[in-house]
C-alpha cells in the first residue's frame, strides 16, 4: 500500500509538491521593500539590516527554487511534453510583462520628445526649452560606442542561436563555445555601456533628458546584466551534460530571453541615440 501510494501518476500533468520557497521569497521580499523605505528615510539605523537580509532571503529563495526545478526535469522527469508546453506559455508571459515594462519607459521618453513645447505643460518648456534634445544637452555620437554595442549585441544574438542548433544536434562542444562567446560578449557590451555612463556629458538628476535616457538604458543594462546570469548558468549545466537535444527549457528560455534583450536594445538605439540624438545623430 505503501508503494502504491508513493508511485508516480500515469498522467502527464505535473503536481509540484509542498515547497518553504513562496513563503520565504515573499518574506524576503517584503523585507527588501520595508528596509529600502526606512534606508531612503534615514528613518532607522538598522535599515541597512533589514534590506540586506531581505536581499539574502530572494538570492537564497531563487537558488533553492530553481534547483528543485532542475531536480524535477533531471532526476524526477515530471517535465513532460504538456508540462513543457505549460512553462513555454509562462515564458512567453514573462517576457510580454516585460515588453509592456520598456512600452512604459517609450512612453515616457516619446510623450516629452514628441512635445517638448507642449504650451499647457509650463514645466516642460522650462525643462526642455521647447525643443529636443533640450537645450545644453550635448547627446552622445549614435555612430560611435553606441554602434559598437549595438553590433555586439546582434553579434551575441547569433552565438547563442549557433549554440541552440549545436544543442539541437548534439554537438555539445559547440553548445559551449557558443555560450562562452555569448556571455563574453554580453560582458564586453556591460562594460562599454559603463564606460558609455561615466563619460556622459549630461546627469540623471536635474534635466529631463538625462532621466529619460538613464532609465531606458539603465534599465535595458540591467536585464543584459540579468541575461549574462542566466547564461552563465546554462553554461555551467551544459558543462554538467543536464541538457539534451529533447530536453532544455532552462536553455531555451534563456536564449528567449536574450534575444528580447537584443530586440529593445535596437529600439533603443534607433528611437533614443539616433532620432533623438539631434545634431550629433546627424
Amino acid at each position: 500500500m505503501a508503494d502504491a501510494a508513493h508511485a508516480k501518476p500515469h498522467h502527464d500533468y505535473h503536481l509540484v509538491n509542498p515547497s518553504p520557497w513562496p513563503a520565504l521569497g515573499a518574506t524576503s521580499a517584503f523585507l527588501v521593500a520595508v528596509g529600502g523605505i526606512l534606508w531612503m528615510h534615514h528613518a532607522a539605523g538598522y535599515a541597512p539590516v533589514i534590506f540586506g537580509a531581505g536581499v539574502i532571503g530572494i538570492a537564497y529563495t531563487m537558488f533553492s527554487w530553481w534547483r528543485d526545478v532542475i531536480y524535477e526535469a533531471e532526476v524526477e522527469h515530471d517535465h513532460t511534453r504538456v508540462v513543457q508546453i505549460s512553462h513555454r506559455y509562462g515564458m512567453i508571459l514573462f517576457i510580454a510583462s516585460e515588453v509592456m515594462f520598456f512600452v512604459a519607459w517609450f512612453w515616457a521618453y516619446f510623450n516629452t520628445a514628441l512635445f517638448p513645447d507642449q504650451l499647457q505643460d509650463v514645466g516642460r518648456i522650462a525643462f526642455t526649452g521647447g525643443v529636443w534634445p533640450p537645450k545644453g544637452i550635448e547627446t552622445f555620437d549614435p555612430w560611435h560606442f553606441p554602434l559598437l554595442n549595438t553590433l555586439i549585441l546582434l553579434t551575441s544574438g547569433t552565438t547563442v542561436t549557433w549554440a541552440h542548433h549545436a544543442l539541437l544536434e548534439n554537438n555539445r562542444k559547440g553548445l559551449i563555445w557558443g555560450l562562452v562567446l555569448t556571455i563574453a560578449l554580453g560582458l564586453t557590451f556591460t562594460c562599454v555601456q559603463a564606460w558609455e555612463y561615466a563619460h556622459a556629458a549630461f546627469h540623471f538628476s536635474g534635466n529631463m533628458y538625462g532621466a529619460a535616457f538613464f532609465m531606458a538604458t539603465g534599465f535595458h543594462g540591467a536585464h543584459v546584466i540579468i541575461g549574462s546570469t542566466f547564461l552563465i548558468v546554462c553554461l555551467f549545466r551544459a558543462m554538467a551534460g543536464q541538457f539534451t537535444p529533447t530536453q532544455h527549457l532552462g536553455f531555451e528560455f534563456c536564449a528567449w530571453y536574450w534575444h528580447f534583450v537584443d530586440v529593445v536594445w535596437l529600439f533603443l538605439f534607433a528611437c533614443i541615440y539616433v532620432w533623438g540624438g539631434g545634431a550629433a545623430a546627424g
